[in-house]
């Protein structure tokens, strides 16, 4: 066994492989770009070193892709290996190739199977030989646009055009019609030159209701091979997964059997060696069929929930083959076990088209981890994988995942409660994220009935977006008993401090001898949020709150929300819990719930982050010094809604445009974001040029009325 390796990787996968070295007795180096320098993973290793090409070289390119500067790193630090994690250049045959150059154990499949599988069109020629069944499709070195077109339409519409050298959803893109196709195409093609370096595509037909069941197989180098049963990966948006589960719910054990089958005899075609997954698109009209869509020739993002029902550490597996031992199970020694499923984690905006967010983890709470690797076959577990810490920043360099959350329980319906539960115990605050999102899909009835397939978000629509769970009056009685809460503990500490009796008087909480407190609160709502109940909420969105203390109101506070007929009032009160958490009841309901509060920006309302058992929920309290409600939104303005690239303009000043028209194209952790007319007008400016780096809230263009 090694002695010492290199993660050539950052965040949740480095993490997640010295963890497994550690237990085995292996030492790890990490490598880092500026922006990592104190990121957790770096902390996680024994040994790090800085790879970036230049001071401030964050971007992939000029850290975690330069193979140079990786395999130095290696010599330098005596590492026997390099384990390439997932992403970056775990799938890149030159770069294995180069680290067996240098003397060096590449972690993964030989150059020659990386190459095999890693172009989706040659991978669709040899398993045709192979005979694994594949969806209708061009896969041909043909690439012009032309052809390409014919192509489309002698499959017939939908098609699906997919980066030949592709993979996480990036150079893809589904085309309905016809006139569409072009423009689809051009993007694909930008998309997957940036990402992989070649613009090479190909066409299939877009299945109407796929489920996407993945099987992971196992090779030694001798010749032994199995596969360590299935994970459903269909709940998925703009082509990545969202949630994966295994086993995959209603499979029988007839098409599980020949599922892994094909899938290791596709492994095997190419001379496999290691850690592999072979993704299969699974028709459901009628009898089930699969198709072959890709192999990845790496370990998944989703490889815990296949621990979980197997009991292994699919890394010390990983680790064991390279070193030349073989493979520790055989097929017929395989089990699986209970359920498990994933959830991923990510700093973006579902109601947004998911746009990836910035910013930093002001909060970042979890659940317990009861378990790392390994299954309780009678309680299950709860998991936590992540890369990031408390006070950590998500940047715009590297893919926007915070953390991956699994749990494992004796049957699915088990592990979905179980899930839903952990994910109410996650409170990010700083950065947008899809917790709330995640819960939503657990509770829609395609995904707890498990009816699933590709498009189930798209179908559940109405469900998942524009939805805040936790209740107006419950959101404004936490943030209003939270600040009580502080005040008296400020006052407690002062008292401490100055060595004073303490009295009444010293008290913050409104407290007097004889006439009632009155207290103001105003409040604005967060914009897109419509709550089912919002009393006195007019067109400003603001809501006032009084709240009220003194004789004749005994030792509570009365709390009255609005000032219209349909407003809220009743007594409030609280308790301040061992986790810093609140044991809230107001107008006769009784919860337990967590509040933060948010720096403001200049002049602007502070925000606060309710969290309860049914969701959470925000609210902006106004400043009573500066009555500043936030900056309204200037007409004409279209601006960055996060930091990136201008890729290119569609329009150039004095064009007419209409509301929905496609203006610009930005680039931001690795996708493509258009950038639309919000409404008509005239293009009256354009205020940076394709190629050109941009801040969040960047103001792109104009648009005059």
């Amino acid at each position: 066994m090694f002695k010492k390796i290199l993660i050539a990787n950052r965040g949740e996968i480095t993490c997640r492989v010295a963890a497994t070295a550690r237990r085995l007795g292996i030492r790890t180096v990490a490598v880092y770009s500026d922006a990592d320098v104190h990121a957790k993973h770096v902390r996680a290793c024994d040994q790090a070193v800085a790879i970036s090409a230049t001071p401030g070289g964050n971007a992939p390119q000029d850290s975690y892709l330069r193979i140079e500067a990786i395999l130095a790193a290696a010599r330098a630090t005596g590492a026997e290996a390099i384990h390439p994690g997932y992403g970056f250049l775990s799938e890149n045959e030159d770069f294995a190739r180069a680290c067996a150059a240098a003397g060096l154990v590449f972690i993964g499949p030989p150059p020659s199977a990386i190459q095999a599988m890693g172009l989706k069109a040659e991978a669709k020629r040899l398993m045709e030989q192979a005979g694994v069944p594949l969806v209708p499709g061009y896969h041909g070195a043909d690439q012009s646009p032309e052809l390409l077109r014919r192509e489309a339409a002698a499959i017939g519409y939908p098609v699906l055009i997919k980066a030949s050298a592709g993979g996480g959803g990036k150079g893809m893109r589904v085309v309905d019609r016809a006139q569409d196709f072009d423009a689809a195409l051009e993007a694909c093609r930008r998309e997957a030159a940036r990402s992989f370096g070649d613009e090479a595509v190909l066409i299939e037909k877009y299945l109407q209701r796929p489920r996407h069941i993945e099987i992971q197989v196992f090779t030694d180098t001798q010749g032994q091979g199995v596969y360590l049963f299935e994970r459903d990966c269909s709940v998925q948006r703009r082509h990545q997964k969202v949630l994966e589960e295994a086993p995959a719910p209603g499979l029988s054990d007839t098409l599980r059997r020949q599922m892994g089958r094909a899938a290791l005899s596709a492994a095997q075609a190419v001379g496999y060696v290691g850690a592999g997954t072979v993704e299969f698109i699974v028709e459901q009209n009628g009898p089930m069929k699969f198709y072959f869509m890709e192999m990845n020739t790496r370990l998944q993002v989703e490889h815990p929930v296949t621990e979980a029902i197997t009991g292994l550490d699919l890394v010390e597996w990983q680790l064991r083959v390279a070193a030349g031992q073989s493979l520790p199970l055989t097929q017929d020694q395989l089990r699986i076990n209970g359920h498990a499923i994933e959830a991923r984690l990510c700093a973006e905006n579902p109601d947004t088209g998911f746009l990836p967010a910035t910013g930093r983890l002001a909060v970042y709470r979890k659940p317990p981890a009861a378990c790392f690797t390994r299954a309780d076959a009678t309680t299950g577990f709860v998991r936590v994988d992540d890369g990031v810490e408390e006070g950590d920043e998500i940047t715009p360099w590297y893919d926007p995942m915070i953390a991956k959350l699994i749990v494992h329980g004796a049957t699915r319906e088990e592990a979905l409660a179980r899930l839903d539960a952990a994910l109410a115990r996650v409170h990010i605050v700083g950065v947008v994220n899809n917790v709330q999102f995640l819960r939503h899909v657990l509770a829609t009835p395609s995904f707890a009935q498990a009816r699933l397939d590709t498009g189930l978000i798209e179908r559940e629509s109405a469900r998942l977006f524009g939805r805040e769970p936790l209740g107006l009056p419950l959101r404004v009685a936490a943030v209003v008993a939270r600040i009580l809460a502080d005040e008296r503990a400020d006052a407690v500490a002062m008292t401490d401090r100055s060595g004073a009796t303490p009295s009444p008087f010293a008290r913050r909480d409104g407290w007097r001898a004889w006439g009632q407190a009155k207290r103001r609160f105003d409040f604005v709502l967060p914009q897109g949020v419509a709550p089912a109940s919002a009393p006195d909420v007019g067109a400003a969105r603001t809501l006032g709150a009084e709240l009220r203390y003194g004789p004749g109101l005994g030792l509570a506070w009365t709390l009255r929300i609005g000032a219209r007929s349909d407003a809220v009032e009743g007594t409030l009160s609280f308790q301040v819990l061992p986790d810093g958490g609140l044991d809230l009841a107001f107008a006769g309901e009784r919860q337990t719930v967590a509040v933060h509060a948010t720096r403001p920006a200049l002049g602007g309302p502070t925000g606060w982050q309710v969290f309860g058992a049914e969701g959470a929920g925000s609210i902006d309290l106004i400043d009573p010094l500066t009555q500043v409600g936030g900056a309204q939104a200037e007409g004409g303005r279209l601006a960055a809604p996060m930091p990136g690239k201008v890729v290119s303009f569609a329009v150039q000043a004095g064009d007419q445009v209409r509301q929905g028209e496609v203006l610009a194209v930005m680039e931001a952790m690795k996708m493509e974001h258009a950038i639309t007319a919000p409404t008509d007008g005239r293009v009256a400016e354009l205020l940076y040029a394709p190629g050109d780096q941009v801040a969040e809230g960047a103001e792109l263009l104009r648009l005059a009325d």
